[in-house]
């Protein structure tokens, strides 16, 4: 229901194997600091995918090509394209690219889509979305695809943001509030800024007020997408107000990631500690932080490895540690048995110590 009817023509739809160019065909502006960048195939070709799910996109920076995943926020309904929307992050290589550079009629390198961030096919019942900052894109998706589909469940959609000037889709979602059935909007500013008009409560998400607001919140399968501080906030809450663990799902939407291109320097070299990485077959070795990624470290430092979603999602980067341990958070990438075996994924992987990776 919340993606397009599959086809069996060769040829009609974008390959989700294959790395793949798309055309920029518009750019708009959703805040100060927000683009929604709306792109179709330069192949002419339909876009399948299920809504809550992404693309791995490739820009070129520096002299290095940089992957970073987007949800997308258009409907799957609407299969002639896709939009991501994207916020610009402070030292984000990625996204200020993407804000300075792309146009309309500019191509861009994507690959996708994937992900696991979907409706359950069994929870046909009420829904509980909260989001977070930016995490709002894939929820939107959903939000965008039952009103295009018109099938109206249940829906309370939680929307927190830093001030109500920096909510993401704002006078959207209040018009979807006012026509769309079974579709109620709360919107949680953490402080008021300088918009006028803004009626309801401020402040962090707290155990009191989503209990006051979801009072019905057990009932209610729930989706989360954010940063991580957010949503194990949201997991706290929800184990406090005894909602069921199995009946939750989290999309991570976490800027604080290797889009930010000094993050770990700007903590202070005496106490983040760095390791020696060696890259056995291309004998070379390098520095590594142990608050950023093996990956990230690499491609900063002239090193190919091979890679993708830039997630853990995927496994593109899959690579055997011969020597050391690393903190690795991945997301479904890999399999326990491969773990066992010694495999790891450099994307989403910190050293713990020095380390030979088989590369």
């Amino acid at each position: 229901m919340l993606s397009p009817l599959s086809c069996s023509q060769d040829g009609l739809y974008w390959d989700p194997a294959l790395n793949q160019r798309m055309t920029c065909a518009d750019v708009r502006d959703e805040t100060h600091d927000v683009k929604t960048f709306t792109f179709v195939c330069s192949e002419r070709r339909y876009f399948n995918f299920s809504a809550g799910q992404y693309f791995s996109f490739e820009v070129e920076t520096g002299g290095i090509v940089e992957r970073r995943c987007y949800s997308i926020s258009s409907s799957p309904l609407r299969p002639r394209s896709i939009s991501i929307t994207v916020k610009r992050v402070e030292g984000g290589l990625v996204s200020n690219w993407l804000h300075d550079n792309l146009a309309p009629g500019m191509e861009i390198q994507a690959q996708g889509p994937v992900g696991n961030f979907r409706v359950p096919t069994e929870s046909e019942g009420k829904y509980l979305f909260l989001s977070g900052g930016s995490g709002i894109t894939p929820l939107m998706s959903i939000v965008r695809a039952y009103d295009d589909a018109h099938v109206f469940p249940d829906i309370v959609f939680l929307h927190a943001g830093r001030t109500p000037q920096d909510f993401i889709f704002h006078d959207e979602l209040e018009f979807r509030a006012g026509t769309m059935r079974n579709f109620r909007l709360i919107l949680l500013p953490e402080r008021m800024g300088s918009k006028p008009g803004f009626v309801g409560a401020v402040g962090r998400l707290s155990k009191e007020y989503l209990g006051s607001a979801v009072p019905d919140l057990a009932e209610r399968f729930t989706m989360c997408c954010g940063p991580a501080p957010f949503m194990a906030t949201v997991r706290g809450i929800l184990g406090e107000l005894g909602a069921d663990p199995t009946r939750y799902l989290e999309e991570s939407f976490d800027p604080v990631s290797d889009d930010i291109a000094v993050a770990a320097e700007s903590v202070g070299e005496a106490i983040v500690p760095k390791f020696k990485v060696t890259f056995a077959r291309q004998a070379k070795a390098i520095e590594v932080s142990a608050s950023q990624s093996i990956l990230s470290a690499a491609k900063k430092s002239g090193i190919r490895l091979p890679s993708s979603c830039a997630s853990g999602i995927c496994g593109t980067c899959k690579s055997k540690l011969v020597s050391g341990k690393v903190d690795m958070q991945h997301g479904g990438g890999i399999r326990q048995r491969e773990i066992d075996a010694g495999m790891f994924l450099p994307c989403c992987s910190k050293p713990l110590t020095d380390l030979v990776v088989d590369r």
